[in-house]
């Protein structure tokens, strides 16, 4: 059939109740235009090519599986985009849904590609490494809140919806799986530039353990720095906490 690429981080799903169950929890929100990632041996997109009245498409980097795809589900050719979902253009003219089993190895770059496409992407439902569906979803306070959570959760609603055990898979990873839906928000926090904001989170997280006046001192004017807030570390500060200060910024 095909061979398993670890280079790629292939780990297929073949637990046919949690396919239905991610296909259930995509069609809660109407969509027109469906892209999958990585379908590698179809385990979701059996499913996702019999959903009606949509125009469908995948992106897979893998010869092999595109070869495989394309012998096994014929209605997908000119449907199937080659390349890395981190490298091929936007894949729809209008706004469109993400769903997908996530290669774990590229996992937090694809985040990053959805939010360069966050104009026109309407849902995400998308299966993480259990820690990386953990930290995207979690809220200040919690210890794995970080870049990650506050960037998405700036532009997104997340809902943890289930976890997935090893044994789903094949081969069985070495850590368990989350599946998360992401929805657009429609109160985006109003911040000086997206520039300045993704430069102050990186910026503060990136030395966590200390308090945000010595984590950020050097994108604020010293006066600024005396307001209570910067007492306080990365991880306690609110997505809107860190849009605020942006009009603060150097």
């Amino acid at each position: 059939m095909y061979s398993l690429k670890k280079s790629l981080g292939q780990h297929f799903l073949r637990d046919e109740n949690i396919c239905r169950k991610i296909v259930a929890a995509l069609q809660e929100h109407p969509f027109t235009q469906l892209l999958e990632v990585g379908p590698g041996g179809g385990a979701l997109t059996k499913y996702l090519i019999e959903i009606p009245s949509i125009e469908f498409r995948a992106v897979e980097l893998d010869r092999e599986k595109v070869d495989y795809l394309l012998g096994t589900y014929p209605s997908l050719k000119g449907r199937i985009i080659e390349g890395s979902i981190l490298d091929v253009p936007v894949p729809f003219e209008n706004n469109f849904t993400v769903v997908g089993n996530f290669p774990y190895n590229i996992s937090t770059q694809i985040l990053f590609r959805i939010l360069e496409w966050k104009s026109q992407v309407e849902i995400v439902v998308g299966m993480f490494q259990k820690e990386v569906a953990q930290r995207v979803a979690a809220r200040a306070g919690n210890k794995v809140y970080g870049v990650m959570s506050v960037l998405v959760q700036a532009f997104f609603r997340v809902e943890y919806l289930f976890e997935v055990n090893e044994g789903s898979f094949n081969p069985p990873p070495k850590v368990k799986s989350g599946v998360i839906r992401m929805v657009p928000r429609t109160d985006v926090p109003e911040m000086a530039s997206e520039k300045k904001f993704f430069l102050l989170v990186k910026t503060a997280f990136n030395q966590r353990r200390k308090t945000l006046r010595n984590a950020v001192k050097g994108l604020f004017d010293p006066s600024v720095l005396n307001d209570p807030l910067f007492l306080k570390r990365a991880e306690q500060l609110s997505v809107e906490d860190f849009a605020a200060l942006t009009f603060k910024m150097n």
